[in-house]
Parts: structure tokens; sequence; C-alpha cells
């Protein structure tokens, strides 16, 4: 089968060594690459109920068919693993640039157990695999740790994988960081990389991917440019990328505000995109084989952070430092948002538990003297929580924990132990159903379907249909996360363009049917996953918080309708009506 080059890399921390593995055509049909392998390859290494830090818990780096290819949004790679933060599937994307040498290696995926003694950092070319001390790397942050390995390797036209302090110490919500600004972010798989004692992985090497139709290829990405470059989406992403989403979800009533109580920020427009532009003069920055150009390379213009220099904030980091915290300054969210990529930590989750932090203060529950608005409380939690000291041992534990060791469940809003994105079930009640059902937890971009109500696809208090056209977001995102492709080209590549997509790189011919039997199957697959680790119908519900308390500005959801929606997709899914896979 075209499209893979039918190797998989096995690499054992413990008594270093490796071996190679052939992927059968018949497993690649069904399953493809990304998501569909790294799913398929947990279940077939990993022990079920193994702990997240355990030397049998598997690190799986995945690509796809489209690998190093013309397609436009391609240059992504996925990260699996049982997540360390809600005990269940773990998985993240990045972008950036490090794909290309991954798939120049000569290998569909790495798989990586077991726990080195000491530290040590990877060197995988399409030759051998080295490992390399890392003792003298052991403390640093991200960005010296990245220059550092990718000078020591053989190659210069190499790309590395990292972890920082946060990963060492295994933080709960520790990312994995490539590019310098590029994180595979969620579910924690920064701490189970640091809990095998492994600091970076630097890729290089001159293999290419086999295509079915190279010349076919080619020209499809130029079509696909010619049509889309001026796109009225691409210019929207290209001029102000996903912090436009700030405008958007304060008129619409549902950015999270002051840790989950309100659904507006006050003078939201200085965290915007439009605030971004004029204070940190953002330009636009793309990944390869992107002409969108969403991420912002930015530079702080006055203050006390003078000269910054970073890519980003995106709009989750907006969110969740700016909406959560109250902080109300773009350079003092760009400062966060710098700081949690020095020490390998998600911004999302990172906010979210500052913001925690902020109310148990408040209630009295923890002695620390924390405020809404202040920047510099929240870097300080950052580096407790980064090295856990402090009170930042316990929040360094996720929100699950740390929420319950406090006493302050009631007020804890998270879904399977990860919390949602910016983007409030209480007005988009699709999404709700989104973070209920996500293989991950509160995630927003396994469906991204806060885009079918925000445009108006379907009205956000709209019951009936409402988990059909959720399936056929989630179904289409699962597809893209298994070639991997951008989520931002979802809107671009619909059913017929992945049909031509995957025909193009692999030369399977799959109508819609067989695109969402696919979907399916990997959808089935993660679910099975989770449920071998002990997930119910109850994991599946958005904390009780949120039935509650309605939103100070006005809006609100109901267990009814969230019962209603979550037995509708599993219906859909042909589950059983208690979530189970169906004989």
């Amino acid at each position: 089968m075209k499209g893979f080059f039918g190797r998989l890399l096995i690499i054992d921390m413990t008594d270093k060594t490796t071996r190679v593995e052939s992927l059968e055509d018949q497993v690649l049909e069904t399953v493809l690459g990304g998501k569909g392998l790294g799913t398929q390859l947990l279940l077939q290494y990993n022990p079920p109920g193994v702990d997240p830090f355990s030397p049998d818990n598997h690190l799986i780096v995945a690509l796809g068919p489209v690998t190093d290819s013309a397609i436009y949004g391609s240059c992504r790679h996925g990260v699996f693993s049982k997540s360390p933060l809600t005990g269940f599937y773990g998985a993240s994307y990045s972008g950036g640039k490090i794909a290309i040498p991954m798939s120049r290696t000569g290998y569909d995926a790495f798989v990586i157990r077991g726990c080195s003694e000491k530290p040590v950092w990877l060197e995988i070319s399409d030759t051998r695999v080295l490992f390399h001390d890392a003792a003298s790397l052991w403390g640093k942050e991200t960005y010296e740790t990245e220059k550092t390995v990718k000078s020591l390797a053989a190659s210069s036209d190499c790309g590395a994988m990292v972890i920082g302090p946060a990963g060492e110490n295994r933080v709960r919500f520790a990312v994995i960081e490539n590019d310098y600004w590029r994180s595979a972010g969620r579910t924690g798989m920064g701490a189970v990389m640091g809990s095998k004692q492994l600091k970076a992985v630097v890729f290089h090497g001159s293999q290419r991917r086999p295509f079915a139709d190279p010349d076919g290829i080619k020209a499809y990405a130029r079509e696909t440019l010619k049509k889309l470059k001026d796109h009225k989406a691409t210019e929207a992403y290209r001029n102000h990328g996903t912090p436009m989403m700030v405008a958007m979800l304060n008129t619409a009533g549902a950015f999270p505000t002051r840790y989950w109580a309100s659904g507006r920020m006050d003078n939201w427009q200085s965290i915007s995109a439009d605030s971004m532009k004029e204070r940190c003069n953002a330009r636009p920055k793309a990944c390869l084989t992107c002409f969108m150009g969403c991420g912002k390379s930015i530079e702080v213009q006055e203050g006390r952070h003078k000269g910054l220099k970073l890519e980003g904030p995106e709009y989750e980091t907006l969110y969740a430092f700016g909406g959560l915290c109250l902080i109300d300054q773009i350079e003092e969210i760009a400062y966060l948002n710098d700081l949690c990529d020095r020490l390998g930590i998600d911004t999302i989750t990172a906010g979210n538990m500052a913001a925690f932090a902020i109310e148990a203060s408040i209630r009295g529950k923890i002695t620390e003297p924390l405020a809404y608005g202040n920047a510099d409380h929240v870097a300080d939690l950052l580096q407790k929580i980064s090295r856990r000291e402090g009170i930042g041992a316990l929040l360094a534990e996720g929100i699950k924990i740390a929420s319950a060791e406090l006493g302050l469940e009631d007020i804890a809003v998270h879904v399977k132990g990860m919390e949602p994105a910016g983007y409030d079930p209480r007005i988009l009640k699709g999404m709700g159903l989104a973070y209920a059902v996500s293989d991950r937890g509160a995630c927003h971009l396994r469906s991204t379907f806060y885009k079918a109500e925000l445009a108006g696809l379907i009205d956000p208090n709209q019951h009936d249909g409402k988990a059909e056209l959720f399936l056929d977001f989630e179904d289409r995102c699962t597809l893209h996360d298994c070639l991997i492709t951008c989520r931002f080209y979802r809107d671009f590549y619909t059913w017929e363009e992945l049909s031509t997509i995957i025909f193009l790189t692999t030369g399977l011919k799959l109508d819609k049917a067989g695109l969402v039997s696919l979907a399916k199957r990997v959808t089935d697959s993660a679910r099975y996953f989770n449920i071998q680790e002990g997930l119910t119908a109850a994991d599946d519900q958005l904390p009780e918080r949120f039935f509650k308390e309605p939103l100070e500005t006005g809006g609100s959801i109901t267990r009814e309708e969230m019962d209603r929606l979550t037995k509708d997709y599993y219906r859909l899914r042909g589950w059983s009506p208690d979530g189970n896979l169906s004989k």
C-alpha cells in the first residue's frame, strides 16, 4: 500500500535496544495512519490498567500517509499513550516542521517503551538509533534543550521534540515541544516522556515516502492553492489567526470568564486579535505546506516585557489566562505563554489550574494569597507547578486530584480529568456533547463543533438533528487525524476531497460510506481502549456545576438536555444505551 513505508521502530529505553517491525497493508488499509495507527498500536502493546508512569505504558509517535507530501496542511504528527492526566486515552497533535525529518527516517511510527536508568536523548536517523547522555540537559528549559540537541545531531537538517522541567517532574499536563513554539499539548504526553527519562528525540534522514500518484498530488496541491489562497476563511486566519475567536465568543456570551462564572469578559478588546496586532506587531507564520499562516509571530513593543518574541498566543491561551484569570493585558498573556512553553506546560490546563487556585485562595482552602488579574501570581504558580514546589505539587496532579484534596469538587470544571477549551456549553450546547463524549476528555478539537453553532449551521438550543450533524463533524475530523492534516482545513477538505487525497497518496479507493466506516472503526477502537481502562457512561458527562450554576451573563444547560444528546450519540454510533460497544 502506497503512502507508507510499512515500517515500525520499537525502542526499549530500559535495555537501550531497538527493533524494526513490519506494518502490514491489511492493517494500514483498516486504520490508515495517525490516530488510527496510534490507537491500534496502543491496543496491541499496552497492558490494560497499566499505570501511565509505568515503563509498560508505551509512548507512540505516528505519522500519516500525507506526511512529506505537497498536500496543504500535512506537516503534522500525533503522540499517543495512556494519559497521566485522565487515566484514559491520551492523544495530542502538533504542527511546525518536525514531521518532515520524522518521515525521512523511513518509519511510519515510533513506539517507545521502558525507562532509562539515567536521562538520555535519542537520535533517530534512517540508518541507526543513538542513545545520548542527557545529564547535562536535565533541568533545562525547552528552548535551550532544542537548540542544544539540534547542534549535537549528525545532520543540521533535523527536527527535535523535547520536554521541559514540567515533563521531567511528571506534571500530569506537561507537553512535548517542537520547533520551539509548537506543542503536543493536551493529555500530558510530556509527563509520559519524562517518566521514561527521555529528554529529547531528534530525527533526520533521507528516505522519501512512496505515493500512489506523485504527479497527481502536485497537481491537486496547485489547484488547492489556486482555489483557496484568497478564500475568506484563509484571509481571516492569515490576518487574525485564532485570536479572532475572542471577539466572536464574547459576542456570543460563551467566553469562559472568572473560572467559568461568566460568559463575557470586561475589556476583552485588550486581549483581542486587533490588540495583538497593534501592541505586539503580530505577523502571520505558517507551518510547512500551509498557505494560511494562522500562527502569529509577535514581539512585545513596550512595558516590562518589551522585546519578548514568540509564536502565539493562540485563542485557547487567551481564554485560559485572559478570561479565566482576568488578565487583561496582551503583553502579560504573551509572557505567561512564553513561560509555559519554556517549562513545557499545556496552557489550557495551566490557565484553568491557576484560576482554580485563585478560587481556592478566595475561599480559604489554601493559604497562598492569590488574586484575579495578577499575572505575577500566575507566573509564580507556573514555576511552582513545573517544579512541584509548595502548592504547585498538588496542582501538578491535575484538577481531579487537586479539587478532591481541597474539597472543591463542586466548583471544578473538567470531563474525565481534562478541562474544556474556551467554548462554554451553557451557550454552545453542542460543545457540551463534544466535551462529554470525547475520548480524551473535554476536547474541542476532535469535532470542532463550535464552528457549526457559531456559524449558524444549527441553533445552539436545537436538539433535533444535533447528534447527527455532530457525527458528521467528528467523523471528518477523525479522518483528518488519521491522515494527519491540520484541523483548519476541515472546511476545505470535504468528504469528496478526503476521498481524493487518500486515493492520490495511498491508492485506496473509498467513497463516503467507506470513509465513514473507517472513521467509525477508529472511534470504536479508542472507545474500546477507554472501556478497558474503566470508562463508563458516567464519565461521559459535564461537570455538575454546569447544571446547577447558570452563567451570570445568561445561559444554562440541563442534565436532561445532555442526556438526550448523549443517548442520541450512542445510538448513532451503534453503541449500547450505556455507552458500551455493541457486540
